[in-house]
């Protein structure tokens, strides 16, 4: 789903004791959110419920994360990420995000839970450029190859640091 929203650079922030929680079925259909996300992100629940997920995705998002994102999911594996969400009017908040499969009792996989949690500054000034960068490999490298030449971007970034992704994102949390 695009957005209609035209962005502004109006942050809100979520308070430290506040989580954010949604879940959503394997398409990444809302199918359930907390009133934390509601307040904060300013869709009310008629607007959320029923919707993709994506219609939070503010665009300076790289379509390279979204991409590691599913990739790992669809692996069975959970995924930790810093995610720039858009609000209805057009502002924006920040959040770590953990999502993580949701398995029934049979073994089947019927959607994902994501709670989403307060960043810490130092993260968010660490991985705006990181994620300027992608959004730029991206528009380089055009709409089909977008995602894997931003994420090819991101996984040299962490080798050179000599830390996996999910260690990157571990000991910017623990900063």
């Amino acid at each position: 789903m695009k957005n209609r929203i035209t962005p502004r650079d109006q942050e809100h922030e979520l308070r430290d004791d506040e989580f954010i929680v949604s879940k959503t079925d394997t398409r990444g259909v809302i199918t359930y959110c907390n009133r934390t996300l509601m307040r904060i992100s300013g869709f009310s629940e008629a607007e959320l419920f029923g919707k993709q997920h994506n219609i939070l995705r503010h665009p300076d998002m790289p379509r390279g994360a979204y991409r590691l994102m599913w990739q790992l999911l669809q692996n069975g594996q959970e995924f930790f990420g810093y995610v720039k969400n858009l609000c209805r009017d057009g502002s924006y908040y920040w959040v770590l995000a953990n999502v993580t499969p949701d398995i029934d009792a049979e073994g089947k996989l019927v959607g994902y839970y994501s709670v989403r949690r307060k960043p810490t500054r130092k993260a968010i000034q660490t991985v705006e450029p990181i994620y300027r960068q992608m959004l730029e490999v991206e528009r380089k490298a055009g709409p089909k190859a977008a995602p894997d030449a931003s994420i090819a971007l991101l996984q040299q970034l962490c080798s050179d640091q000599g830390v996996s992704y999910e260690q990157f994102i571990i000991q910017l949390d623990q900063q």
